[in-house]
């Protein structure tokens, strides 16, 4: 009997096929990191990531996965991406990266608009930081970025927070306009999550591209952010431009 699973698994694993990866994902799963997991990213009733289904595998098992079969077909990775369980979803958008890393010009805008067409398969915070500004991001670099406005009016939270997370790239590029175009636009949601990702890139340009920049924005807007999306800005300040802020 264990030389018959043997000879499955190595034959599943041969034929690079959306099924393979499947069975190596599953052959991982690990019930105290489920737990573990289900926890951390809110899947109770109510919470963000309502009925999201784990396994309880490591991020660092699942990039090793993508990187094995990042020879599949686009379009298998898609119907991967519909998976209801989460580590499948991961492993199909780490795929994408890494193909998309080496794609030419053709096929990172077949990726680019996948994605796109698939952000509600794109719901939970590690599945879009992970991979949407190597994704998004990158190709937007050098093209219109009137997508990341509507989707950051929309009502869906993570186009919401794909929008403000894809402006990572430009900062990693010495640009903040975007960014700081884009946190105005959320300046006023009320989700906690939106707060956190949009201190978090407001820190980030004051990091990377200017602090003045991120300061001339906060000057006119930290009497009416969020606490928490303030205190992301303002992580890297001194304590008395903390004081400063926090006290309004």
């Amino acid at each position: 009997m264990c030389c018959i699973r043997r000879l499955k698994g190595w034959t599943l694993q041969n034929k690079m096929t959306l099924q393979s990866i499947k069975f190596e994902l599953n052959s991982l799963g690990n019930p105290e990191k489920k737990k573990v997991l289900q926890y951390f990213f809110k899947t109770g009733k109510g919470e963000y990531g309502e009925g999201d289904v784990f396994l309880g595998i490591t991020v660092p098992e699942q990039r090793k996965i993508a990187k094995k079969f990042i020879d599949i077909s686009i379009k298998e990775v898609e119907q991967l991406l519909h998976s209801k369980i989460h580590e499948h979803r991961l492993t199909a958008l780490l795929i994408w990266t890494y193909q998309y890393k080496k794609a030419d010009n053709e096929r990172k805008k077949q990726i680019y608009n996948l994605y796109i067409k698939n952000t509600q398969w794109i719901n939970n915070w590690d599945l879009v930081d992970v991979t949407t500004p190597k994704i998004i991001g990158d190709y937007l670099l050098d093209k219109d970025r009137s997508i990341l406005y509507t989707l950051a009016k929309n009502d869906y939270l993570w186009d919401k927070r794909i929008a403000i997370l894809a402006t990572f790239a430009f900062i990693m590029n010495n640009e903040s306009n975007d960014t700081l175009q884009i946190a105005e636009i959320l300046l006023r949601d009320n989700h906690d999550l939106i707060h956190k990702s949009v201190g978090w890139m407001l820190r980030e340009v004051g990091k990377r591209v200017s602090q003045s920049a991120e300061e001339v924005f906060l000057k006119k807007h930290y009497k009416e952010m969020p606490r928490t999306m303030l205190r992301y800005a303002i992580e890297r300040f001194s304590k008395s431009k903390k004081d400063f802020y926090m006290k309004r």
